[in-house]
This record gives structure tokens, C-alpha cells and sequence, in this order.
């Protein structure tokens, strides 16, 4: 009997997991189509094929749900993109893939709509405290993933140790993200292969390695 109780009770939670997955899944379907700020519980509940009552029993309010959905999105892209960052071998190796996880969406067809997602965090931040600190997070983590990649190859002696590598971080975060606005735009001057070419170059200019800018093939965030 206590053994079919835990299993009814691990059933639960894992059906209760599932359900909470499907509705973030689902918000992010919605703020893709409609926009974050547009996108009502409604909405969500319908795409789900569930009630409006069970999405506010998992999330409480719509901020809660949305902020909630950017947040299981991002994840999802870093625990693919560690698994990867993992076989390279090489810091250089890393470092561009890195890039290329920003700079070409065309080997991924989910990597356009987390860019749309991108572009509503980015609009709201400003105005929404709750959107902001979940802003302030994911960018904190995306410096920290190059930066750390930068020492690493440091201390393998790949990139020159004249680079401070957290201020490396931040300036080319700060060029990745403004060429993704332009990926995402699809602004015509600024093609993803021209966007990673660029933000290539500037890293092996900074850090003193040979970039190798031919035949890639990486999934994307």
C-alpha cells in the first residue's frame, strides 16, 4: 500500500510537470504569434486545449506565465547548447559555435522565433520590472558562458592573455545581440552568414586565433 501511494504520488508530479511544460510550450507559441504583450491567459489556455482556471493554478497571474515561458525557452536552448559546447575540444572550437548559436538561424528553424521572443524581452524591459530582472539573468549567464570560454582559452594558450576576458564578454554579447535585431529583422545588408563572418573576425582579431570560416553547420539559440 505506502508503495502505490509514492507511485500515485511520483505519477502525480510527473503528470503535473507535464501539464506545466504544455501550457509553457504553449505561451510560447502564442508570443510568438501575437506578441508578449498581446498575449492573453485566454490565449494560452485555448492553444492548450485547457481551462483559463488551470493555467492561473499553475502561474497565478499572466506576468508570472509569460516571465515563465522566456525562462523555459532559455533553458531549453543553453542545456542543448552546453551538450554541444561539451564535444568541442578546443576554447576557439567553443567560442565559435557560440557565435554561430546567434548568428545563423538558417540551420535551425526554431532559432527565428526565440529571436522574436528576444525582441519583445528586449521592448517590455523597460517597462516591466518583472520582465527586466529575467532580462538582467539571461544576459548576466550569456556573458558568463563567453567569458568563461575566453579564460579557458587563455589558460590553454589559444587566445592572448592581453584580452580582459569579461569585458570581451560584454562588448561582443553587445555586437551579438545587435546582429541578431538585424538577423531577425531580416534586414537584407546584414544576412546571417555576413553576421557571423563579422562577429568572427572580430573575436580571432581580438583574441589572436585563426578563424576558419568555412562550411558550418550549428544549431542556433
Amino acid at each position: 500500500m505506502a508503495q502505490e501511494t509514492a507511485d500515485s504520488r511520483s505519477g502525480t508530479a510527473q503528470d503535473s510537470t507535464a501539464r506545466r511544460e504544455q501550457l509553457l510550450r504553449s505561451a510560447l507559441a502564442v508570443i510568438v504569434a501575437r506578441g508578449y504583450a498581446d498575449t492573453r491567459i485566454t490565449d494560452v489556455a485555448e492553444h492548450a486545449g485547457a481551462s483559463p482556471a488551470l493555467v492561473i493554478y499553475y502561474f497565478k497571474t499572466r506576468d508570472q506565465l509569460l516571465t515563465e515561458a522566456l525562462r523555459y525557452s532559455e533553458d531549453g536552448w543553453y542545456a542543448a547548447g552546453t551538450q554541444r559546447l561539451a564535444a568541442i575540444p578546443t576554447a576557439a572550437g567553443r567560442l565559435t559555435e557560440l557565435i554561430a548559436m546567434t548568428c545563423l538561424p538558417d540551420t535551425d528553424p526554431a532559432a527565428s522565433t526565440a529571436w522574436l521572443l528576444w525582441l519583445d524581452l528586449w521592448a517590455l524591459s523597460p517597462r516591466n520590472p518583472g520582465v527586466a530582472m529575467v532580462r538582467r539573468k539571461f544576459d548576466e549567464r550569456w556573458r558568463e558562458t563567453i567569458s568563461s570560454t575566453v579564460l579557458s582559452g587563455q589558460e590553454s594558450g589559444e587566445f592572448s592573455t592581453a584580452v580582459d576576458a569579461a569585458e570581451f564578454a560584454v562588448t561582443l554579447s553587445a555586437l551579438l545581440d545587435g546582429m541578431a535585431v538585424q538577423i531577425a529583422l531580416e534586414d537584407p545588408d546584414v544576412p546571417p552568414s555576413r553576421a557571423y563572418e563579422l562577429a568572427i573576425r572580430y573575436a580571432a582579431g581580438q583574441l589572436g586565433f585563426t578563424c576558419d570560416l568555412s562550411g558550418h553547420s550549428h544549431k542556433v539559440r
